[in-house]
């Protein structure tokens, strides 16, 4: 797909509900141009599938979708077979709807766990240990989040943590003056999701959801969380946050090795 195409299939995913990004289309395509596939039948858009090489060992797959009108014909299977050949001998994670987990076993993959979809608000409170990130922050914001995923996601992050106009930007957390933490948030068709949340724990977190909470008032803000942060995730539920879904995080091949500052997974669709 080109990134035309890209934005069409993302209107299916909001159509399923899946509530997208304003301007997720040209942030996710930068991560890997040829990781984008889609079929066509007599020139019409079908089904699609992402998996997006992010560093010699590690992908992420996703945008699994077929067009309703033409579901039921394993038209769906046939792009999934394409877009897996793609990572090559990378180990492939995924967030999948637990009810095509068996269809995903199938294929090799794995559950692990997790991610659970929190959605609420939270009262704006401004940081003093907070501030917009900058173009020179970008190299160590990639090192902090290779470390917390356990693998570099350099070209996705390059495009992701550029500011877009009003529908997305990046805040930093300092301690002692040094960068420890970052959000990325978005502007969606609903909504405000925030994603990657990289932290040191569950205070920083706080401080930087309520720092985007002050920027984003409009609408609930949507944060994605392991299923293992447990701190964060009774923290939002204490406040009101609901869980509108849960998704299946499994992987085919070896599993990276996160750690505790992953507060919030970036995207769905991309790990």
């Amino acid at each position: 797909m080109d990134v035309s195409e890209l934005e069409a299939v993302l209107t299916w995913a909001a159509e399923e509900g899946w509530n997208p990004g304003l301007a997720d289309a040209a942030g996710f395509h930068a991560a890997d141009q040829e990781g984008f596939f889609l079929t066509r039948v007599d020139g019409v858009p079908v089904a699609s599938v992402s998996v997006v090489n992010h560093d010699p060992e590690n992908a992420f797959l996703g945008l699994y979708l077929c067009h309703p009108d033409w579901r039921g014909q394993g038209l769906g299977l046939q792009t999934w077979q394409v877009a897996i050949a793609h990572a090559g001998s990378r180990s492939i994670g995924l967030d999948g709807v637990p009810e095509q987990e068996h269809n995903y076993r199938r294929s090799g993959f794995t559950k692990t766990g997790s991610s659970l979809r929190h959605e609420g608000r939270l009262d704006g409170r401004p940081s003093p240990n907070v501030r917009s990130a900058a173009p020179t922050d970008t190299e160590f914001l990639i090192n902090l989040d290779a470390r917390a995923n356990g693998y570099a996601r350099r070209a996705f992050l390059n495009a992701w943590l550029q500011q877009k106009e009003d529908v997305r930007g990046t805040r930093v957390y300092l301690r002692d003056r040094e960068i420890c933490g970052f959000a990325t948030w978005r502007q969606c068709q609903i909504g405000t999701k925030i994603g990657p949340l990289i932290a040191p724990d569950l205070s920083a977190s706080i401080e930087l959801i309520s720092d985007i909470a002050a920027l984003r008032p409009d609408g609930p803000l949507i944060i994605d969380t392991p299923e293992g942060n447990g701190a964060l995730r009774r923290e939002l539920e204490l406040n009101g946050f609901s869980i509108p879904f849960v998704t299946a995080r499994m992987f085919r091949g070896a599993i990276p090795d996160t750690d505790a500052t992953l507060q919030a997974i970036a995207t769905m669709e991309l790990g």
